[in-house]
């Protein structure tokens, strides 16, 4: 190990020799040369070197500031999740950090071929790490917790008042995030033909806007499940100001748990905590919950065809610091497991990953509006540097449509339009 320093990178130690720091800088401009969409411009004290090309002005254009050079090891050695790891040390910035993560994401075959350099015992470890904490029905409590638990407060700062933590879907250019929301939700809502006399069961709660909406709106009976104690306290609460105790049971269960039979079913972006070992659970589960007649909307989170088995097999910045135990699945990956475990077929399909884009732009730009107020919370800047982080690097994977969101239709055999 003589001649060696190791730094920690959260838990993991990543290695490279102090002296061929050059060679890392060296190495990363190489790479960078080999930039196929758009430009990345770096501004390293008083040099400038600009990447690609900034002739397309439809393709994004990053501007990164590097504050510490030791940067480039950082990223040879930890990948594209030092990437993340490096901004939330301050060690570079950018005037648009989602012009940053739109170019990444433009060209995530180059990132991929440069994360293949992060040494072998880093990625295993990582990979070791996301495995202990795959969604069992202990560990889910767990993972949820790590992420939902940070307190209800601290979401009301950036979310619409319905409290909806996904995608929204704009009616229109001028529309506010509050009305795509309950548009979102009357999508959602025309899509399971909801009928007064139905029974909707929804599997993750959120905050309750779903359960609230289709109880007020089409006074159907509704039974919610979370595993979230936060959303669990703050819906019972909600649903009782509402008046709705008679029509709406809130439950403090894992979805494997539930019983009974419904007339419908809805899970809004549920399925990327479920961990790809379990789909087959949950499709399964949403089956058996369904009635022979029944109908099933979920809203998900997807990743293209093409990269799903590599993204299932690794970790990314996401999976390592906000959603642990988390995967993205595929449109074939749902209408394979539709097939196979359960006697359901999809009947419907909805992309609405732009709209997840313009969600996020909107739930950034509120963040940064409540900074005192994320600080007056006890968070430090390396916390709200990591949520920068996070929504600019979502944005920029749907605004490149590297990942989607979908809502997707199911029906039973029995199932017969109105």
């Amino acid at each position: 190990m003589s001649g060696y320093s190791v730094k920690k990178i959260g838990k993991l130690p990543l290695l490279f020799p102090e002296k061929h720091g050059g060679l890392a800088r060296s190495f990363m401009w190489k790479v960078l040369g080999k930039l196929q969409v758009g430009s990345l411009t770096l501004i390293e004290g008083d040099e400038t070197k600009v990447f690609g090309s900034i002739s397309d002005s439809s393709a994004p254009h990053a501007e990164v500031h590097v504050h510490d050079t030791d940067l480039y090891r950082r990223i040879l050695t930890g990948g594209s999740i030092a990437a993340g790891e490096t901004f939330i040390e301050g060690m570079w910035s950018s005037p648009d950090l989602t012009e940053v993560t739109r170019a990444f994401s433009a060209n995530m075959a180059m990132l991929e071929a440069m994360s293949d350099k992060q040494n072998w015992l880093a990625r295993l470890a990582l990979k070791l790490s996301h495995w202990a904490r795959r969604n069992t029905s202990t560990r889910s409590r767990e993972n949820i917790s790590a992420h939902y638990d940070l307190g209800n407060d601290f979401f009301s700062l950036f979310l619409d008042p319905s409290m909806m933590y996904s995608s929204a879907v704009f009616p229109s250019a001028s529309a506010d995030l509050a009305a795509a929301s309950q548009h979102k939700l009357k999508l959602i809502c025309e899509d399971l033909e909801l009928k007064a006399e139905d029974h909707l069961v929804e599997i993750g709660t959120g905050w309750g806007g779903m359960a609230i909406f289709a109880a007020e709106q089409y006074g159907c009976r509704v039974t919610t499940t979370t595993i979230s104690r936060e959303q669990y306290d703050y819906t019972v609460e909600a649903v009782a100001q509402q008046g709705l105790e008679n029509q709406v049971t809130v439950l403090f269960d894992d979805y494997r748990d539930l019983q009974g039979q419904f007339d419908k079913l809805v899970s809004i972006e549920m399925i990327e905590a479920v961990g790809h070992q379990f789909y087959d659970t949950y499709f399964q589960k949403i089956s058996h919950l369904l009635k022979p007649h029944g109908k099933a909307v979920i809203q998900a989170i997807t990743i293209t065809e093409q990269r799903y088995e590599q993204a299932r097999d690794s970790v990314d910045f996401i999976k390592r610091y906000i959603f642990p135990g988390g995967c993205l699945p595929s449109l074939t990956v749902v209408s394979d497991a539709l097939s196979r475990v359960t006697d359901m077929q999809m009947s419907n399909l909805r992309d609405i990953g732009r709209d997840y884009a313009d969600t996020l732009k909107v739930w950034h730009s509120s963040f940064l509006n409540k900074l005192d107020e994320v600080r007056a919370m006890g968070f430090d800047d390396r916390f709200i540097r990591m949520w920068r982080y996070y929504l600019s690097y979502c944005e920029g994977g749907f605004r490149e449509r590297i990942i989607g969101t979908h809502q997707i239709t199911m029906t039973k055999p029995g199932y017969r339009p109105d």
